[in-house]
């Protein structure tokens, strides 16, 4: 296996045509700050740029894929909209990537964590992963596509229980809402030989797959992304959102 040198949040392995990205924040369990959303860009640039990765698997190091926002770190100066937009970057370069995207989803998978996997073309999860949506509750937004790709996936009546009510779903429950394609006991072992499974074919067929699928999906993908980033800016310097980030703060929470 050959071992990419890791940029400071997210690390990358490439071996038999297999790239795995991995978040790389376990301290706290992978939640996303502005340098995690650059470093898996990055990531995801140079996975797209290389001839010798045929599949990709997303995965998180750690107890967790990724607890959401990191609500312990302050907002970021600076402009709103660019960073917010950067955040949805992700999600285009995850459905852009000629390459398909497996993600293996372990522990949290929480707010940004789920828009994560949401973004990926197949997702394992293990049998202790948990799903939620707490922007809501939060006085937040969702981004990544959520408000577009969530309906699509459980339908839009699941999809509104889910982000009104920001409830956690375990593993079992979020593939019978269809969030999930399986449920295993070593996710990123199955992640990684379904990866090689995908690289064994012709890439060409497999890459007119995704785009074929995504197109018919996509219609109005844009049109959400760009929504979210609007929602986004109204909500994040509310009061409301001011006051759940101290009381996490206090409490020393993992993320959002």
């Amino acid at each position: 296996m050959v071992s990419v040198d890791s940029a400071r949040t997210v690390a990358m392995d490439v071996a038999d045509g297999v790239a795995v990205v991995s978040l790389d924040r376990p301290h706290r369990l992978n939640a996303v700050v502005s340098a995690l959303v650059d470093d898996l860009i990055t990531r995801l640039d140079e996975v797209a740029a290389r001839d010798d990765v045929r599949a990709v698997v997303l995965a998180g190091n750690g107890r967790a894929f990724c607890a959401g926002h990191d609500l312990k770190e302050p907002t970021p100066s600076g402009d709103s909209r660019a960073r917010i937009e950067r955040i949805q970057h992700v999600t285009q370069r995850l459905r852009g990537l000629p390459q398909p995207v497996i993600a293996a989803v372990h522990g949290y998978a929480i707010g940004a964590g789920a828009e994560f996997a949401l973004g990926c073309d197949l997702v394992l999860a293990a049998e202790d992963a948990v799903f939620a949506f707490p922007e809501a509750g939060l006085g937040l937004s969702v981004t990544g596509g959520a408000s577009r790709l969530l309906p699509l996936l459980v339908g839009p009546m699941r999809a509104k229980e889910l982000l009104l009510l920001g409830e956690r779903i375990g593993a079992q429950r979020a593939l019978e809402m269809g969030l999930v394609n399986r449920v295993t006991p070593d996710v990123r072992v199955a992640a990684v030989d379904m990866a090689r499974e995908l690289s064994g074919k012709p890439s060409y067929a497999v890459t007119l797959v995704k785009r074929g699928v995504n197109s018919g999906m996509d219609t109005s993908l844009e049109s959400a992304l760009e929504l979210e980033v609007t929602h986004a800016l109204l909500t994040e310097n509310t009061a409301d959102v001011a006051a759940s980030s101290g009381r996490f703060r206090d409490r020393g929470t993992e993320g959002a």
